[in-house]
């Protein structure tokens, strides 16, 4: 009866410690990882899910960014995106070479969420989304088109350049979907 009384007092303690020890260890993961980039595709830019075209491309340039909310995020978010960019691509061994076959990466940005009185009341949300298209310099062909968003959830990656750091990771993710795996050896 002794072991069962202590195991059932073990139980209800832990019950109680789950939320916080959770909430630690959400934040703890949070600030390895950083923030999070999220790809939702409108127009993709494949036939297939298996489809690799962006393989050909060798260089990747940001091109213009546009404001469709009227000024209401912070103009220095667009001037940290591309060395985070740089930093993304080099996460995922993807070359950026200074010359070759270029796709651009524009957009608009269409939604912009500093932490509100909602972030208070259910934990940290701040967000940038950017309706973005990826397009080909030479031709000017627009190749596809996504929402591709900055997102942070934990408290440790509040702040502008965190979304910044969201944005770009959204449009490395977004190449690297679509972008041929190394070769194994």
């Amino acid at each position: 009866m002794t072991r069962a009384l202590l195991m059932l007092t073990l139980l209800v303690g832990v019950s109680f410690l789950a939320p916080g020890c959770m909430t630690a260890a959400k934040e703890a993961y949070g600030g390895v990882t950083g923030a999070d980039g999220i790809v939702a595709e409108i127009q993709p830019a494949v036939e297939a899910d298996n489809d690799r075209p962006l393989g050909r491309y060798t260089h990747f340039e940001i091109g213009k960014v546009t404001d469709d909310i009227s000024g209401k995020y912070p103009d220095q978010i667009l001037d940290m995106v591309p060395d985070q960019f740089e930093k993304q691509l080099a996460k995922k061994k993807i070359v950026n070479a200074p010359t070759g076959k270029t796709l651009i990466i524009r957009g608009t940005i269409i939604h912009y969420e500093d932490e509100g009185m909602l972030g208070m009341v259910l934990g940290p949300l701040e967000e940038i989304i950017c309706r973005t298209e990826l397009v080909d310099k030479d031709t000017g062909k627009v190749i596809g088109v996504a929402n591709c968003i900055g997102r942070t959830t934990e408290r440790v990656n509040k702040g502008v350049a965190k979304k910044a750091e969201g944005l770009a990771k959204a449009w490395a993710n977004w190449i690297e979907m679509r972008y041929p795996k190394p070769q194994k050896d």
